[in-house]
This record gives C-alpha cells, sequence and structure tokens, in this order.
C-alpha cells in the first residue's frame, strides 16, 4: 500500500529549513597608479577528517570521535537554518572538498565497491510469486556508518508509545553533497524505478529470476525491469550496482544532454566576482590587500575573475588595461537600470578574465586601492553593497542574459560572488540608516530584509552563490546582511579583521566544490512521518520533480549542493510497527562541477525490536545530540530564546532520565540509562557553550553561529557543540581528555578544538622554560592546523598562556570538575590518577571558584544520578 501523503512538513530556510523563517551610462574613471603591497588555504564535503598523525591516543571515556557512530555499534519537514555546514573525525584522513591549496581538479572517481555494509532483504510472498533472496549478508553491525546519513539510532522500537518519546527523539542526518572514497558505485543508465510511488531499485528489493520483476520495498508494487534482471541465479543480480550496495550514483555526462557545450576545465570554468568594500581605514586596507594578493596567486590559472569595489559608487574593473587599473563607475543610490547594464556589458570593457591573463592586472587592482579619507565614523560611511552584488550578478549573466531567457544555463557548477565587508549596506537599495535611533529604522529595516532576500533568490535564480566575509570592529548589520547570504545558498562569516583567518577563508570559500539544481528526494517506508527538516533548502514545488501516481516523497530544493552543509530530519512511528524493518529511501539529484547529472540513491534498512534496551544500545549518542541541539537551536532566535532553550534542555534531561532510566531505590532521583551515557554530557556542552550559554558576548556573533549550525555538517555541528580537547605529551604525541578543566595542568599544553574557534593553552610552569614552550606551541600550532585544515569556515586559531586575561576564553569552555569530589573526579578524568600528591594539590589550588556547576552537579540538580562513564 502507498504512503499517505505527508502533511505540510516544518521547513527551515537556508540555513536551515523550516516554517518559521520564513542610472547613468557607467563612465570611465583612472584609478591612481599601484602600490606595492606585502603579499602575505579550501572545504569540499568532508570536514574535520585530516590525518593526525598516529600521536594522539584517545582513553576509552571520552567522547567517540569516528563518525559519530560508537564502535561496534550496529546501524517533518523542512526547517532551515541561517548560514552553511562533515562526516568524520580529524583522527584519520580527511577527504573534504576543502583544500589548503589550489589542486587541479580529479575526474569523477569511478568505485568497484562500496564501502556500505549491506542486509539481506525479506522475503515476499503475495500467493502468487516468491522472490528469492538476492544474497546480501546479513544486517551489520555498521549499518549506521552510511557516510552520507546517519541515524540517531540504528534500530526502531515497535511501540509507537515507546517510539515517539520527544525528549530523546529519532531522526538522520543527510550530507547530499559529501564526497567519500572509496566512492558509491557508479551507473552510467536510466535507474529502474517504482511506477507508482517513484522509489529507486535497490539491494533490499525481491526480484523474480524468470521475469526479472522487483517488488518496491516502499509501496510493495510490482514492477518489470524490461528484462533486464532475469537472471539464472541470485548471486548473477549481484552484477548490478543497485542490487549489490546500499549507495549508488547514476551519472549522466554532458554529450547525452542537449546544448551541451564542452569546456576545456569546467571544474573552474564557474566564475568568481570579489565585491570589495572601499570604506576601510588604513590598517584594515592593508591586511585586506595582503588577503587578496595571496588569494589570486592561489587560484588556478582557468578560474575567471571579476573584481567590484563599493561605497557611494559602484567601480567594475577592467581587464582589458594592462598598464593602469581603471573601473568603469555606477551610480550605487538605486539598483542599475537596463540602459547602465547594456553600455557596461556590451561595451569593450573586458570584466570577467581567467588568472592565466590577468593575474598582474588583478596585483595592480588591489595595489591601487587607498584607505578612506573623510573624517566620518566607519558605521555612518555611504556602502552600497546591494547594488553593487546587483551589478556582479550581471557582470555573471552576461551578454547572454537575454537571449537566453527562459533556457537554463548550466555552467560547472555554482558560479560566485564574494564581498568583503567592513560595515553594514547604508546606502541604495536594501540599505538601513547610519544610526539605530532614526525614527523609522524598524521598517526601513523590514524593507531592507526582504528586498536582500529576493536578492539572494535572485542569485539562485542564476546558480549563483554569494558568500558574505565580514571582518574588522564595525558592526555590519548581521539581520540585513544574513538574508541575501542565506538565499543564494552561501554563508556568512564574522572575522576579527582581515588578516590570516580571513585570507584562509577567501580562499576556502572559493575553491569549495557546490554543485547545483539540487533536488533531495526522501522516501519511507509507511510507519514512518517526517515531522521536521533542518537545512540549506526549501519546499519543492511539484512541477520541479518527475511525478509519480502515487509518489508521497518530500521533495527539498537544496540552495547549493556541498560537502559542508546537511540536512537533520526529525521522525516520529504513525502507529505500532507489524513489520520486521523500516526502509529509508534517499535520492539526491544535481548537477556537479563537472557538468555531469548526478542521481546518487542511498538505502537504509534498520531493524524493528521490542526491547528497550537493545534499542538504547543502538543509539548514537553523538548523532542524537546534534539533532537535538539543531532542534533546540532553530527555536533559539535571540539571547532571550536562548535561555529559555536552556531551561528545555534541562526538561529533555529529566524526561529521558524518566522514560528509559531507572529509579534509585527508596529515592526519588532517577539513575540515567548507562547505554546513552555521553549524551549528557554533550548536552550540557550544548546549554553552557557559545550557542546557548554566555561565552559570547555579541548578538551578531551568536546570530551567525546559529546560522551556521543550523546548516552544518556532521562534524563541524558536533565540534560546534563539545570541544575536543587534546594534551601535548613530550615526544611531540598528543593525549585525548575528557573537555574538564582540570587538563589545565601547569606543566602542559592543550588544544581545545570549538569547532569555529581552535585555542592553545600554555601552563605557567611550560611557559617559564622558553625552549620547551616554544617547540610545544609550535606542536600545537601544528596540530590546530591540521585539524581545520578541510574545515569551512577556518577557525580562529588563539594561542595564550595560563593566567593571561585572554585564558578566559579557554576555561569558559571547559566543564568545572574541579567542583567534584576526588573520587568523581578520577572515574571521569582518569589522568588524574598519574599525577603526584604535590601536583594534585598544586592544581586544586590554581582554580578560581565560580558559581558554574560541574556536570555532576548539575544533573544532581535535576533529581538525576550521573551516568557512570562508559
Amino acid at each position: 500500500m502507498a504512503n499517505p501523503p505527508q502533511p505540510n512538513v516544518g521547513y527551515s530556510n537556508n540555513p536551515s529549513y523550516s516554517s518559521e523563517s520564513s542610472t547613468s551610462l557607467s563612465e570611465k574613471t583612472p584609478i591612481p597608479p599601484p602600490l606595492i603591497s606585502p603579499k602575505f588555504p579550501p572545504p569540499t564535503f568532508q570536514q574535520d577528517q585530516t590525518a593526525i598523525s598516529p600521536s594522539i591516543r584517545s582513553p576509552p571515556n571520552v567522547l567517540s570521535s569516528s563518525n559519530g557512530v560508537k564502535s561496534g555499534s550496529p546501524i517533518s519537514h523542512l526547517s532551515t537554518p541561517p548560514g552553511p555546514p562533515v562526516f568524520t573525525s580529524p583522527v584519520r584522513p580527511a577527504a573534504v572538498p576543502f583544500r589548503a591549496s589550489p589542486v587541479t581538479p580529479q575526474p569523477l572517481a569511478f568505485s568497484s565497491g562500496s564501502s556500505i555494509p549491506t542486509s539481506s532483504p525479506p522475503q515476499f510472498s503475495n500467493g502468487l510469486v516468491d522472490f528469492p533472496h538476492q544474497g546480501v549478508p546479513e544486517d551489520s553491525a555498521h549499518v549506521g556508518e552510511a557516510p552520507f546519513v546517519l541515524f540517531s539510532a540504528h534500530k526502531v522500537l515497535k511501540q509507537k508509545k515507546q517510539a515517539n518519546v520527544p525528549s530523546l527523539g529519532f531522526g538522520a542526518l543527510i550530507s547530499p553533497g559529501k564526497e567519500i572514497s572509496p566512492g558509491p558505485q557508479i551507473i552510467q543508465r536510466d535507474p529502474h524505478r517504482c511506477q507508482s510511488c517513484g522509489a529507486y531499485a535497490n539491494i533490499y528489493c525481491s526480484v523474480l529470476l524468470g521475469s526479472g520483476q522487483w517488488q518496491c520495498i516502499i509501496c510493495r508494487k510490482l514492477n518489470g525491469s524490461e528484462g533486464e534482471y532475469i537472471a539464472p541465479s541470485k548471486e548473477d543480480l549481484l552484477n548490478f550496482p543497485e542490487l549489490a550496495s546500499t549507495m549508488v550514483d547514476y551519472v549522466q555526462t554532458g554529450n547525452k544532454r542537449p546544448g551541451f557545450v564542452p569546456v576545456s576545465d569546467s571544474r573552474t570554468s564557474a566564475p568568481i566576482v570579489l565585491v570589495i568594500d572601499e570604506c576601510l581605514d588604513e590598517p584594515h586596507l592593508q591586511h585586506l590587500q595582503s588577503s587578496l594578493h595571496a588569494f589570486v596567486d592561489s587560484l588556478p590559472p582557468t578560474t575567471r575573475i571579476g573584481i567590484v569595489l563599493y561605497g557611494r559608487t559602484v567601480s567594475v574593473y577592467d581587464f582589458s588595461e594592462e598598464l593602469v587599473a581603471s573601473a568603469d563607475v555606477l551610480p550605487g543610490e538605486k539598483s542599475p537600470s537596463q540602459e547602465s547594464l547594456k553600455g557596461l556589458i556590451y561595451g569593450t570593457g573586458i570584466y570577467l578574465s581567467p588568472m592565466h591573463a590577468s593575474l598582474p592586472v588583478a596585483h595592480a587592482i588591489f595595489s591601487s586601492l587607498r584607505p578612506y579619507k573623510l573624517n566620518v565614523a566607519e558605521a555612518s560611511r555611504d556602502r552600497c553593497l546591494g547594488t553593487a552584488v546587483e551589478v556582479a550578478l550581471a557582470i555573471i549573466q552576461g551578454p547572454s542574459a537575454e537571449i537566453s531567457r527562459g533556457v537554463i544555463k548550466r555552467s560547472g557548477g555554482n558560479s560566485r560572488i564574494i564581498v568583503c565587508a567592513g560595515g553594514p549596506n547604508t546606502y541604495g537599495p536594501g540599505s538601513v540608516p547610519h544610526s539605530f535611533s532614526h525614527p523609522n529604522y524598524p521598517h526601513m529595516e523590514k524593507l531592507a530584509l526582504k528586498w536582500m532576500e529576493n536578492l539572494g533568490q535572485e542569485a539562485h535564480r542564476h546558480n549563483t552563490v554569494v558568500d558574505i566575509l565580514c571582518a574588522g570592529t564595525c558592526p555590519v548589520r548581521i539581520p540585513v546582511l544574513q538574508p541575501l547570504a542565506k538565499a543564494s545558498g552561501g554563508v556568512l562569516v564574522l572575522h576579527d579583521d582581515f588578516g590570516e583567518a580571513f585570507g584562509v577563508n577567501l580562499q576556502r570559500a572559493a575553491t569549495r566544490a557546490a554543485g547545483s539544481h539540487g533536488l533531495l528526494e526522501i522516501r519511507c517506508s509507511d510507519d514512518i512521518l517526517i515531522t521536521q527538516v533542518v537545512g540549506p533548502g526549501e519546499e519543492a514545488h511539484v512541477d520541479t520533480h518527475e511525478t509519480f501516481k502515487n509518489d508521497t516523497s518530500l521533495c527539498i530544493q537544496m540552495l547549493s549542493v556541498e560537502e559542508t552543509q546537511s540536512f537533520s530530519l526529525s521522525m516520529e512511528t504513525k502507529g505500532d510497527i507489524k513489520s520486521d524493518y523500516v526502509f529509508f529511501q534517499f535520492a539526491i539529484q544535481y548537477s556537479n562541477v563537472y557538468q555531469a547529472d548526478i542521481s546518487r540513491v542511498i538505502t537504509v534498512r534498520l531493524p524493528v525490536v521490542t526491547s528497550v534496551s537493545a534499542y538504547l544500545q543502538s543509539v548514537q549518542d553523538e548523532v542524537a545530540a546534534v539533532l537535538i541541539a539543531k532542534r533546540t537551536l532553530l527555536r533559539a532566535k535571540n539571547y532571550s530564546d536562548a535561555i529559555d532553550m536552556r531551561k528545555t534542555i534541562d526538561e529533555r534531561i529529566k524526561d529521558i532520565a524518566l522514560k528509559f532510566g531507572s529509579q534509585v531505590p527508596k529515592s526519588k532521583l532517577y539513575r540515567f540509562s548507562k547505554e546513552i551515557s555521553l549524551l549528557p554530557e554533550l548536552l550540557f556542552h550544548l546549554r553552557r557553550g557559545p550557542l546557548l550559554g554566555s561565552i559570547v558576548g555579541h548578538e551578531d556573533e551568536r546570530s551567525v553561529l546559529r546560522n551556521l549550525f543550523l546548516n552544518a555538517s556532521f562534524d563541524l555541528s558536533l565540534r560546534m557543540i563539545a570541544p575536543r580537547c587534546l594534551v601535548h605529551r613530550e615526544g611531540g604525541t598528543f593525549e585525548e581528555l575528557p573537555a574538564y578543566d582540570l587538563a589545565m595542568q601547569s606543566d602542559a599544553a592543550v588544544v581545545l578544538d570549538h569547532g569555529t574557534d581552535v585555542f592553545i593553552w600554555l601552563g605557567a610552569e611550560l611557559a617559564a622554560d622558553e625552549g620547551k614552550s616554544a617547540a610545544a606551541l609550535a606542536a600545537c600550532r601544528t596540530l590546530a592546523e591540521e585539524l581545520t585544515e578541510q574545515r569551512f569556515p577556518a577557525p580562529r586559531i588563539l594561542a595564550f598562556k595560563e593566567g593571561s586575561s585572554q585564558a578566559r576564553y579557554f576555561v569558559s569552555r571547559l566543564i568545572p570538575a574541579h567542583r567534584d569530589p576526588p573520587y568523581e573526579q578520577e572515574a571521569r578524568f582518569p589522568q588524574l590518577r598519574s599525577l603526584t600528591i604535590e601536583q594534585r594539590t598544586k592544581l586544586k589550588s590554581s582554580f578560581i571558584h565560580f558559581d558554574d556547576p560541574s556536570l555532576c552537579e548539575w544533573l544532581r540538580s535535576l533529581k538525576v544520578v550521573p551516568p557512570e562513564p562508559s
């Protein structure tokens, strides 16, 4: 029987998909001659997977760092977060789309095998035909380690009342654009699909050998295969990749598509336009120039680049002038007229040029930039950012914009506009007044938000992603700029200055792989209901995908297809489940950067169990924590909401202990289930960290982190929730310890990776020895760079000594376990046992006592007995 129609899902938009988110002709102006400026590395879709040498040791009681899946464990609707978001810990080699330096694009990899274990499909009998098994192995303990999909549990409870406990919840994280090695099976032909519901033939389908008919796992209907699946034995069916692997890619290359025009290097054919704020003071400008020089030096020679500056006017630089930096200038107070754009685009200037032909000109342009001269406060300077992005979009569309109306132009991936902003948009369309005290500010801000969102949607329609990289001390009015990045599928990132971190993010933004025309279809067994989707997309219109008469799939239009992003799905069961398995199928259709049309199909089967203990043993604490955090952050739109969400975390812990724990004899306390012992610690980090806690001072910064988190991949999301603590040992090795303040030992150097920030802390005793401290600092910095070389956005890396004022950033992110009694400290932080009595006494005396509770104190305040460390 076909699935009943899915009810309207809550979409949280780009960052997350949710129901709550709901002039004159140009004139040539010569620019002063160039000044010599000093010359000062990207994600593909698997963050945090960088190899870290064999020197990291991880004790058994620390957070699992592999794939978010416990070793040895088996395997809504849309809520879009703000900003972008991989699937493995830094201790393993990374296969991320961000590289630290430009790399020659590699051809699409063809793989002969799948990395995902498979399971045997059930045998069906409808009274007419008996379907033979396909010979796939029994459900393996590693079903949940599929690199594209991570479930919060590898089993599903049979009874609805037990399964639908909202405090723990059930769901999955999907990374549609994730690239892995070995990759999925490649099939260069059309897929076999169910004519009733649209599901794809897969490893769990039963096949009638004599006729080649196969039974759909979703709606149970029989389908023909045009004789293709007729086989003498079930072993012969394994020659079809879709019947032998849980994950396959159907690939159609360009020569099968009408109107395809070959490109010498399609990976880099999509242009990049830099839109640069020219209202900067000299110190900021010098840093920006260094970052820009390094940026163009890092680009592949075939990359086409454009350069646009904005202040009160918009300057579009012309690459046809080789000896002097020159630009066409357009007024900034209103959107450019069609006549102005025609005069620009059909003129003699060259505004997009490959790097191999224009590198010296680009350097000359950057060197010619001058600091802002007028005596006007940073926040009050006229900046026509909106007009500048409109002009950049027109340049990318080029002269063919008119004649191509109604025709989809297929470039290699998305084009990119990268805005380098040092202040708010205060002039022209989409602008807000300089001062918040302006009597009409709220109304003008509302108009600006809508205008920016419309501009982002226009960019998305033309396959152009707008990334906004902000830097400096001037507030940039994040709420106004965020809709532009979000609606286009881009990201907004804040930086302290235009220096190293900004330069790295500039390069990674430009080189991360981005597919286009993405559509995600989700089909699942009748028993499963999707209640919410959070991620960078929006509900797809009915006419954007193939229709089948009983197709009840949930369809999501992806704003871009990038490895750094993911969608989180919340699910429930509709009633008691009568079958032994439930099935999930995810189909991702997109055009990749090599101009190939991909249909990636991932099929997952989870066993149904009656035992609550068996279910809890299959729960993946880290995946469950990330899903809970995304649902929580979706509602934390401001600081007041964040405080309320901390209380919901408390209630959630109490309810999980009540529903799945056990009551302590002769007490009102409940003991937290040992099977999910890691979950309270992860949620405690969430509650007091930068996403919900009081660590972040400015609401703009909190908003950016929230938007980034809601779209982030699993790896980055996990690190943003719970920091990873690595302590330097003699010999250059690192030991992974729990992120407790007990790691702050005076003779140690500690690296704390918190996703968007990495801190290096040097103990006072170590810092006093110049030779040792220099070696330890160098080793820690190298480790920090290795951990984050594939991450986007690139984090800040800050180093400081014990007792310094900056050390508070580090201390505030560690659990204050020094407040616990010694026996609990040793149970949760076994490394203490290796310290002498003198060292223990010295460590104890180094702590400054404050009111923040430890993990154990917090749990006891909720009438919950802390679980034993795993």
